[in-house]
């Protein structure tokens, strides 16, 4: 079977380089001491990536374990959690809370727009006794992106940790997690960083990791508990078998998006270059402010069906983008401009695919999208 051309938001296209590291022959890696060396080796260069001198950490998972594990190792009985939503992802912090016995209190945003500092300041002035608050920096389903420096700003000013969701950001958006006093931030495997989906990473800072250490009541999980981790390497020991080959294949990647010194740029560029040719062809962008240059999305035009146009665009053109879920299926769909998707050849034959599959089923562009995405690219 041909592989499609994968444009969806995670996950995306893997490199060359990456499969073939994947392939390399590996040892017991719980019992090869160079393997200790590897991994700490390849957690600080995630570290050098996300701009921090935290403490990082590999986990053996999809980038879900990241997200549970930090809010399992942080929460106990009676903690009130603050959780920043305006997306699916952002409310769904709030059932990892609840299920270790946190009270998860909710700041809503509009789920069209970015969350409103200000707002959220005067939120702050009125209520900040939580322990610690949650945030995701891109909701992948909706597109928004938040402005995780400004809020976490705000929270450390309250002495309220801090844990940030950029499973779909980081890689495509700045994170700079000593200035912006990120306490704890969650990556994955499988979106920006291009690498197959399985793997999860965080950075967990010293305060975190106290705060951890200070409960009264042990962490009521083992896979999700990010304290077992803490000294790996002093005593040589992992606390279970980790994947070597994906660790491997994930270490090339981040050599390769280190040697990428435009990473940033080059997403800028064709997030807002979509974005515009998206718009003058006559579709609507869903969200009306906080775009990310990850992912875009697009409500469907009347009368077009989401799962027609996706198999249109598969069956006819071998280009795979996605729809969404929860109160966005049926209404939008995505494409993914991430890592190794955020080229200009591959999002041009996207949107030709696009725009072609759309005429196919009823609904004709105002403009060329192609011709407008090349001209601002």
């Amino acid at each position: 079977m041909e592989v499609p051309q994968i444009m969806t938001p995670g996950p995306t296209q893997v490199r060359e380089n990456v499969r073939m590291a994947r392939a390399i022959a590996t040892i017991n890696p719980d019992l090869d001491l160079q393997f200790y060396e590897f991994y700490k080796e390849t957690c600080e260069e995630i570290g050098k990536f996300l701009k921090t001198n935290n403490e990082v950490r590999i986990l053996s998972g999809e980038g879900i374990l990241g997200l549970e594990a930090a809010c399992a190792s942080l929460t106990e009985n009676g903690d009130r959690i603050l959780i920043i939503d305006n997306g699916i992802f952002g409310e769904g912090f709030a059932d990892f809370v609840k299920m270790y016995g946190g009270e998860a209190v909710l700041f809503k945003g509009d789920r069209k727009r970015k969350i409103d500092t200000k707002e959220l300041e005067k939120f702050l002035e009125r209520d900040h006794d939580f322990k610690y608050a949650t945030v995701v920096h891109c909701d992948t389903p909706s597109g928004v992106l938040n402005d995780i420096d400004r809020i976490c700003h705000l929270l450390n000013k309250k002495d309220i940790l801090t844990v940030v969701d950029s499973v779909s950001a980081m890689g495509g958006e700045d994170v700079r997690v000593d200035e912006w006093k990120i306490d704890i931030v969650v990556g994955a495997s499988q979106k920006c960083v291009s690498a197959p989906a399985g793997l999860t990473f965080l950075s967990i800072s010293e305060d975190a990791f106290r705060v951890m250490e200070q409960r009264k009541k042990p962490i009521a999980s083992y896979y999700c508990n990010l304290l077992v981790w803490k000294d790996y390497y002093k005593n040589k020991w992992f606390p279970y078998t980790p994947p070597i080959s994906d660790i491997v294949g994930l270490r090339q990647a981040f050599d390769n998006i280190l040697k990428d010194k435009k990473i940033i740029n080059r997403h800028n560029s064709i997030g807002k270059a979509t974005r515009k040719a998206v718009m003058e062809a006559g579709l609507s962008l869903y969200i009306d402010e906080g775009y990310s240059n990850t992912v875009t999305v697009i409500e469907l035009p009347e009368g077009i069906n989401d799962k027609e146009l996706l198999r249109h665009m598969v069956d006819e053109f071998n280009v795979f983008i996605a729809g969404s879920f929860g109160y966005l299926q049926g209404k939008v769909i995505r494409i993914g401009h991430m890592g190794e998707n955020a080229k200009k050849d591959k999002m041009v034959y996207t949107l030709l695919a696009l725009q072609a599959s759309l005429k196919e089923l009823g609904f004709e562009c105002e403009k060329n999208m192609v011709e407008v995405f090349l001209n601002e690219v």
